[in-house]
């Protein structure tokens, strides 16, 4: 009898919450398809302020139609966009805002719109092992920005912004050529690596990617036939030598020494005798060796 009743008044209370539910939604329905601007206009600013974004933003946007060359149509513009981006839909937010500058752009909003547009595109970029086309819009948009407003208060941030991004486009761009040397494609790795400075001197990688060029035009040159060898050695030894003009202290440095050593060997110019070499090839190995169970030990 007990469990009947109890079995009866959660239906009861179940029915209640779903015919609330329906008048709720009724109610909201028939606001949404409503054309009284006033009180559509009040209930779009309530559920914005009560961080109720989705139904904000419909409301906004069914306002857009009503005010169109209103003294409220920068204000329902701007909050349709602010209710997407609180919701965190930035592709829909980055719509609104850049459509908002292009008809608004005098309007009290718009350098805040102008900002608000490029964090979702800041937000919308992937990472570096991804597509990067979303980040290139990105930071074009940003520098851009910076350039027509010098004194804008988001300038650090805009600033900070541009900085991420073309890190990580310089990481994209070194990852995408190392992964021809980790292939064993070192004429094309060589080639990738060049191709990276030519377009971006100031490359964060720049003293990684001298070395693999190195590095590439070197074992180019130790695995060609014996005709080709001399002149892909010579290769390797315009690259070395652009390597310690421009970083005589690098960690690089030895292992590079070495190698000219044995480029020179091969070109039949080396010196020394041939003890001396096994020794510093001997040297390096233990060395590198060395080094290596640091850095794991590190990563641990």
């Amino acid at each position: 009898m007990c469990k009947s009743k109890t079995i009866t008044r959660l239906l009861a209370a179940v029915l209640a919450m779903a015919a609330l539910s329906q008048a709720c939604k009724s109610e909201y329905d028939a606001l949404l398809n409503s054309s009284d601007v006033d009180q559509k206009y009040s209930a779009a600013f309530d559920y914005f302020n009560h961080g109720k974004y989705t139904k904000a933003a419909r409301l906004f946007e069914s306002l857009s139609v009503l005010t169109t060359g209103t003294e409220r149509d920068d204000t329902v513009q701007f909050y349709w966009g602010m209710s997407n981006y609180r919701f965190k839909d930035y592709y829909t937010a980055e719509t609104n805002f850049a459509k908002f500058l292009v008809n608004f752009p005098r309007s009290p909003f718009a350098d805040e719109a102008a900002f608000l547009r490029i964090d979702c595109l800041y937000r919308s970029t992937l990472r570096s092992e991804l597509d990067q086309k979303p980040t290139y819009t990105a930071v074009s948009v940003i520098t851009q920005y910076l350039i027509e407003n010098p004194n804008s208060t988001h300038g650090a941030t805009c600033r900070r912004m541009v900085k991420e991004l073309e890190d990580r486009l310089d990481k994209k761009a070194y990852e995408s050529a190392k992964l021809y040397y980790k292939m064993e494609d070192y004429r094309a790795s060589r080639v990738a690596f060049r191709n990276i400075l030519k377009d971006d001197a100031e490359n964060i990688y720049r003293e990684d990617i001298l070395y693999y060029i190195a590095m590439s035009s070197y074992k180019y040159a130790q695995l060609s036939v014996e005709a080709k060898q001399k002149e892909r050695y010579l290769t390797f030894v315009d690259d070395y030598y652009n390597f310690i003009g421009e970083l005589p202290e690098s960690s690089y440095r030895k292992e590079l020494d070495l190698l000219y050593k044995r480029s020179q060997k091969a070109l039949g110019r080396y010196t020394g005798a041939e003890e001396d070499l096994e020794a510093k090839e001997s040297d390096f190995e233990k060395e590198r060796k060395k080094l290596m169970k640091q850095s794991e030990a590190d990563g641990k």
